[in-house]
């Protein structure tokens, strides 16, 4: 049975619908945006995620029996209230940027337009999914930025929540990570899935041989085996001894990596086994990544980092009202003006301006009125980035699923690759581009 996501809203949400569907405000025409006023961490991009999550988790947003029971006994609304909210259903419209997108302060990432009692409702279920899932996958982009050709496993499941390691694991997945530890990830989102022993299965056992000769019967000699358990050097010699030259793997998951890693190279081709793969882990993060570029590391498993957003564990998103309907019928932008939180009102169209493939500015196209900016006609060297995500309440299908990760996936990977070679560091700095508006 689908567990209902109704709830995962703060009470200021319905007590603003209470108050509004008494007055009659509840049902003007609105326009919410969903940006961030700055990339938290001092990063360079930002990388959209979680928006496949957030289209699933909208057609969820249902009270039933026990949703409605909950606010009744807790006096949170009144039977007007209750009685509407029974019948919710999100029947606007949302656009958006593509899950995987680079994006910049200021960037539009999602525009829901609906009555204000339709919207309003969805603020903490949007930023609950999108802030984190953003955070992780901005982190995952710069290790694999870091990483460059070698493969990287995310493999933090514990240390997050239940689900939010499953989010996590998918919002790496997209940016640029080739696998994951966590089966739930691989079952609900098709993320490939990888792992093989922890330092508890040698323990077990009573020598470390025997630890490694039962994994390979169980597993086969492509495996990969952890071998610093006790003696780094020896746990090598044992290795190859029981597996033959032709062993797939070892990982090392302490000591000073990048001395560890050249000693293990140098003892693995000695001792034959020159295409063993040397795997790394313990702690990484985006910065041990780079500093191993020079190493002869195969691949890594970064655990802790990613699924904290590598020390920015939220991607600092804000959900705003930018327009309501005037009781005329005509359009009315509305922004925040306070000091450090002042924002843009109207609605938006937003563009990535090109130059010979790589991108120079982030565009934004003001309305203070309705009409069509969806074309990039005025625009001729700039990539649209918005697309119809939610049309009439129904979810664009492409988006959701296992098959929507595929999607965003590669669409990270290209647009990625347009970004100019300042983008891709790792030291805090300003954005990589500048966010222009114009007016339409």
């Amino acid at each position: 049975m689908t567990r209902s996501t109704a709830l995962h809203t703060d009470r200021y949400e319905l007590t603003m619908l209470d108050a509004g569907l008494r007055d009659g405000t509840a049902h003007r025409r609105c326009v919410f945006e969903v940006f961030g006023r700055r990339l938290s961490g001092g990063r360079r991009f930002g990388v959209v995620a979680g928006t496949g999550r957030l289209l699933d988790a909208i057609r969820d947003f249902r009270f039933g029996d026990e949703e409605l029971r909950f606010l009744r006994d807790n006096r949170i609304v009144d039977a007007t209230t209750l009685d509407f909210l029974a019948d919710y259903r999100f029947t606007g419209s949302i656009t958006g940027y593509r899950e995987g997108e680079i994006y910049f302060p200021g960037s539009p990432l999602l525009t829901i337009e609906g009555t204000f009692a339709e919207a309003v409702i969805l603020e903490t279920l949007a930023l609950s999914v999108l802030n984190v899932d953003s955070a992780v996958a901005t982190a995952a982009a710069r290790m694999s930025v870091a990483a460059g050709d070698r493969p990287l496993a995310e493999m933090g499941s514990r240390r997050a929540g239940e689900e939010s390691a499953v989010a996590a694991a998918r919002a790496a997945y997209i940016a640029g990570f080739s696998a994951t530890s966590n089966l739930e990830a691989g079952r609900r989102w098709g993320v490939p899935t990888m792992g093989t022993a922890a330092h508890a299965w040698t323990l077990l056992h009573d020598s470390e041989e025997d630890a490694f000769r039962s994994q390979i019967e169980a597993l086969g000699t492509g495996t990969t085996l952890l071998i610093d358990t006790y003696d780094i050097a020896e746990g090598v010699r044992t290795a190859v001894r029981v597996a033959g030259t032709s062993l797939g793997g070892v990982r090392i998951d302490s000591g000073d990596l990048p001395i560890v890693a050249g000693e293990v190279r140098t003892l693995l081709d000695d001792l034959g086994a020159r295409d063993t793969r040397i795997t790394v882990t313990s702690d990484l993060d985006e910065f041990a990544i780079a500093a191993l570029a020079a190493s002869p590391v195969d691949s890594y498993g970064v655990g802790t980092s990613v699924v904290t957003g590598s020390g920015t564990p939220t991607a600092g998103l804000v959900f705003k009202l930018v327009a309501r309907a005037a009781t005329d019928g005509s359009w009315v932008p509305v922004a925040k003006a306070s000091a450090q939180k002042a924002s843009h009102g109207g609605r938006k169209a937003a563009f990535r301006t090109l130059d010979d493939g790589t991108a120079t500015s982030e565009l934004i196209v003001v309305s203070d009125g309705f009409e069509d900016l969806s074309t990039a006609a005025e625009h001729p060297d700039a990539r649209p980035l918005q697309v119809p995500l939610m049309v009439a309440g129904e979810a664009d299908a492409a988006a959701l699923g296992p098959e929507g990760v595929v999607a965003a996936r590669a669409h990270h990977a290209r647009v990625r690759a347009e970004l100019p070679v300042r983008a891709l560091a790792l030291s805090r700095s300003d954005p990589a581009l500048p966010t222009e508006y114009v007016e339409a």
